[in-house]
């Protein structure tokens, strides 16, 4: 019942923000929340016990999460977090560069996603509770008109969400280049 009710504070705070993002974007505010409301979304409960050699650990290693929205919050070893251009407020780390794949489409290319990873910490275990926000798999990602007309120019082809997953499960682990790389691959197979 309490991750009940945390999911559902959780997607509040997701459509607030896919609210803002498209204001910050110019388009109607209710799009993108539209674009997602019958979507699904997953909260992961990690823990990163405590290791004396932090350096010898797999842990994440660097990669961008490769859904839409990530909501995380995390007890106060944040130091074990390395983002790349993230927003720490008390604990709940807002991954708004992190507008990911199917949403840095979506923003015709304004909106990137962020490279992070999690280390584990020598002394103290790490916990955290990890909301990650997606489309319908079989949603069709593409900008509104009025993005691609004001950059005169689509940056990523039409794909749905089930592709892309697919991609970065199969092909590719999510990074910096995972989009591009996916577009190329996407048109290489026609899909």
């Amino acid at each position: 019942m309490v991750y009940q009710k945390y999911c559902e504070a959780m997607m509040d705070l997701s459509f607030a923000i896919l609210e803002l993002l498209a204001i910050s974007l110019g388009v109607d505010r209710k799009l993108y929340r539209k674009f997602f409301e019958d979507g699904f979304s997953i909260l992961r409960c990690n823990l990163y016990p405590p290791c004396q050699e932090p350096g010898n650990t797999l842990g994440t290693g660097p990669h961008c999460d490769s859904n839409s929205i990530t909501i995380l919050h995390q007890d106060q070893i944040y130091r074990e977090l390395q983002v790349c251009n993230g927003l720490i407020l008390s604990g709940l780390l807002l991954n708004l560069e992190a507008f990911h794949f199917p949403a840095t489409a979506l923003s015709n290319g304004k909106y990137k996603s962020c490279l992070h990873r999690a280390m584990v910490n020598k002394h103290e275990q790490r916990k955290s509770l990890a909301f990650f926000l997606s489309p319908r798999e079989d949603k069709v990602v593409r900008p509104p008109q009025e993005l691609v007309c004001s950059e005169g120019k689509r940056m990523y082809p039409d794909f749905t969400w089930l592709n892309l997953s697919r991609f970065v499960q199969n092909h590719y682990r999510a990074d910096d280049n995972t989009l591009q790389n996916f577009t190329n691959w996407s048109q290489s197979v026609n899909l």
